[in-house]
């Protein structure tokens, strides 16, 4: 019966919360009535807590905005003849694996987006390499980073382990997948939650401010005064409460009318400054953090309004590309040709693995007709290829390489001078 009596507060604790392997209430200011700990010390293992900091507004938008990205990016294989010409390699082993499937229950789309975000919150991705007969790659399975230990072995080479359902799974670099984040070394790259540990502690402490004094805060949003020769009896004070919440609170009664009489003043109050300044704590937390993942504060909801629309937004868009993508997508892409593919199969066929980059544009209709109206009027590609990558059927008479008559050479359209005649 103890916790039915603590359900319906009968034991006077209001304010239940979960601590280690019992129940603590936090009415007691001193300590809770489990474990002797005090609320200060209960508040702190929450903030060093590692996984809190995913739990932050500002973390957990950057990570959904870099890993989505970088997920919705198809991802090609290459392969590049003697002449270099550079077609995709569809029959390629890796090229359903990478592009398509990498093991039976994720898509790409699922499995890139975890492998990016582990990449950005533990500062690295593991993931275990099936092989079928004859060594080639047929499936990738991740595996949680924050599970997995690195070692050099005495051979030189890395051993990797971890445990899986209850047993210890030791795998060398051969059979797993390493990306490593940046600033780190062979063994691991380094962790954003780890290595800026203090700014995520003070963005979950300004939270958790926040949380307590909107959950025990009482904030009126005016006062209804007396002059001061005016003194109201307890029957006088309950009346006029009971008829401000009958008639004026609540949001169906907003706009009525206020009828005031007796010298009686309502003076509405306005947010107080440490309330505001909890605000700018809270705003200026989740900026530090955007700044940790390289993220425009407008591309997360952060900044001011002037830079969320018009040329601020697309300078923001364009930033982001070229400063916070593309290295990221060229240490997957380094990664995975030197893991996966061997040197003597990369210099014979030419194989390269790279991310579509264009596939940014694919939601920007008129960006995308306009460079292939450019790369047609400069010869640089076709109206069938332009076509094909619009998923269109090739039109006959496509596939010639054409160009503007305008630009042709100076000297073919100065005549020369007529000779006189006889």
């Amino acid at each position: 019966m103890k916790w039915l009596r603590r359900l319906f507060v009968a034991d006077g604790g209001k304010d239940i919360e979960p601590w280690k392997s019992g129940q603590a209430s936090t009415e007691n200011g001193d300590n809770f009535r489990t474990n002797q700990v005090t609320v200060a010390d209960y508040r702190d293992a929450r903030v060093a807590n590692g996984n809190a900091a995913v739990g932050l507004s500002a973390t957990w938008a950057c990570v959904q905005l870099i890993a989505g990205t970088i997920a919705s990016l198809p991802l090609m294989v290459y392969r590049t003849d003697a002449r270099g010409v550079r077609t995709v390699a569809r029959d390629h082993p890796l090229y359903f694996v990478l592009h398509d499937s990498p093991n039976y229950d994720l898509t790409a789309v699922d499995f890139w987006e975890f492998m990016a975000a582990s990449i950005e919150l533990q500062g690295n991705a593991y993931a275990v390499i099936e092989r079928r007969s004859g060594g080639v790659i047929n499936a990738m399975n991740p595996i949680r980073p924050d599970l997995v230990t690195a070692r050099r072995r005495d051979d030189g080479d890395i051993e990797y382990a971890w445990t899986e359902n209850g047993r210890r799974v030791v795998k060398t670099s051969k059979d797993v997948l390493h990306i490593r984040g940046s600033m780190g070394d062979a063994l691991s790259g380094a962790s954003t939650l780890a290595v800026c540990r203090d700014v995520f502690r003070d963005a979950l402490a300004a939270e958790i401010a926040a949380g307590a004094m909107f959950e025990n805060g009482i904030n009126a949003s005016g006062v209804l005064s007396t002059p001061d020769t005016v003194r109201l009896n307890k029957e006088q004070r309950d009346e006029l409460e009971q008829k401000l919440r009958e008639k004026y609170m609540g949001s169906v009664r907003q706009g009525v009318p206020m009828l005031l009489d007796g010298g009686l003043k309502w003076v509405p109050l306005s947010i107080n400054p440490v309330d505001a300044q909890m605000l700018e704590s809270r705003k200026y937390s989740g900026e530090q953090v955007c700044r940790l993942f390289g993220v425009p504060p407008a591309m997360v909801g952060f900044g001011d309004k002037a830079s969320n629309w018009g040329t601020g937004k697309e300078t923001d868009v364009l930033g982001f590309q070229k400063f916070t993508l593309r290295k990221r997508l060229k240490r997957i892409e380094q990664a995975l040709l030197k893991q996966l593919v061997p040197l003597a199969e990369r210099r014979d066929q030419g194989l390269t693995i790279e991310f579509n980059f264009e596939g940014l544009l694919r939601a920007d209709t008129t960006s995308r007709y306009e460079a292939y109206e450019k790369a047609i009027r400069m010869g640089i590609a076709t109206r069938n290829e332009c076509r094909a990558l619009e998923n269109l059927p090739p039109v006959e008479g496509g596939d010639v390489v054409t160009v503007q008559m305008q630009d042709v050479p100076l000297a073919s359209i100065i005549k020369p001078p007529a000779e006189p005649t006889a």
